[in-house]
């Protein structure tokens, strides 16, 4: 059952899709989520709130959807801060592109807008398209095949290392009270996301200005896409150890 009056969707539905090129897809059409206050005392829409948040769980890539002519609202930040916290790949899809008169700059001006209401996925592409008119709709799949892609990569422990000690050469770690941060070195631990273990000497001297710097050298020498990454510190003792 589908309709323009938001809520209509009330479940999560899955659907199997075979692209250009063969590849299999499952698609998950959410039911849309509004704002708490509006859906204050109709359970029947909460329980869908539910199997949305699931749906989110357990997709390999997210796809936010925003509507153009809304712009980026309260509850699209909440939706896309679930989405960063469960580490899912993700594109920022804004629809209703054809709806907005334009002039040049608007869609540099768009980007600049998405971006600043949503800082903490900075790493997502963002598509403009139009389901009515097909707009940009065919290259939805290929952004997601290469969001998988990105989320899914191993870098080996030696390349990792090299990017790691270049940074450090860049731009020093921080010190506090006399004590500077040392990173003995770097591995990856998993995917989907990125998962990356820091070996350091004492986990109070990581600041998150310097733990950024260390995810965008990473970014600038990898890519990565589409994904979020997610560093783990571990103390050790001294170099001996």
């Amino acid at each position: 059952m589908v309709s323009d009056i938001a809520g209509t969707t009330r479940d999560a539905v899955d659907s199997l899709f075979t692209d250009e090129d063969g590849q299999q897809f499952v698609l998950i059409d959410t039911a849309g989520i509004r704002r708490r206050k509006a859906i204050e005392y109709q359970s029947i829409e909460r329980f869908a709130i539910v199997r949305a948040l699931a749906a989110i769980d357990r997709c390999d890539v997210a796809l936010l959807l925003i509507d153009a002519t809304q712009g980026v609202t309260e509850q699209d930040s909440k939706i896309a801060g679930y989405i960063h916290e469960q580490g899912k790949a993700a594109v920022i899809v804004v629809n209703k592109w054809d709806a907005l008169e334009k002039e040049t700059g608007t869609m540099e001006q768009y980007v600049k807008k998405v971006r600043d209401g949503l800082k903490f996925m900075d790493y997502a592409p963002i598509l403009f398209i139009s389901a009515l008119t097909g707009q940009r709709v065919d290259r939805v799949i290929k952004t997601v095949r290469s969001a998988y892609e990105q989320a899914s990569r191993r870098i080996t422990t030696g390349l990792l290392n090299d990017i790691l000690t270049d940074a450090q050469a860049a731009l020093q770690p921080p010190a506090t009270s006399g004590r500077r941060l040392k990173i003995y070195y770097v591995t990856q631990q998993g995917t989907k996301p990125p998962t990356f273990v820091f070996f350091i000497n004492d986990m109070t001297l990581m600041h998150f200005s310097y733990e950024r710097y260390l995810e965008n050298q990473f970014r600038k020498a990898f890519g990565f896409e589409g994904t979020p990454l997610r560093f783990i510190l571990r103390e050790r003792q001294s170099d001996n150890k």
